[in-house]
């Protein structure tokens, strides 16, 4: 079976399909200052854009695993995703306290997703 690799560097692919199946790399805000919706909301554009490359679409999410700088914005967090999550199609989902590669960063997203 074929592996496909898109938007590859030395350390990581931006998303990487096999069997119809794309596993996207872990996605952050687009504005790194930002407050926790706003960093939410980009990210989940990013994943938006990632998906469709990969030949998905959000409703096609088979599990995100959420990582959060601290779980007191787990609330705002599920705010900004239950309005994007497209109604009966939630994935399976995790999520956790972690500490963040860069420290004005308050979350992170991984996603697997079914390809069309």
């Amino acid at each position: 079976m074929t592996i496909e690799r898109i938007s590859t560097n030395s350390r990581m692919s931006k998303i990487v399909k096999h069997n119809g199946t794309a596993y996207l790399c872990g996605q952050v805000a687009k504005d790194r200052n930002a407050d926790i919706h706003t960093q939410v909301t980009g990210m989940l554009e990013k994943v938006d854009e990632l998906l469709e490359t990969a030949g998905s679409s959000r409703d096609r999410i088979l599990s995100a695993t959420i990582y959060l700088a601290d779980m007191a914005d787990f609330k705002a967090l599920n705010e900004v995703w239950d309005n994007w999550v497209p109604e009966g199609a939630a994935p399976a989902r995790a999520c956790v306290q972690a500490q963040m590669a860069s420290p004005e960063l308050l979350v992170e997203i991984s996603v697997i997703a079914a390809t069309s």
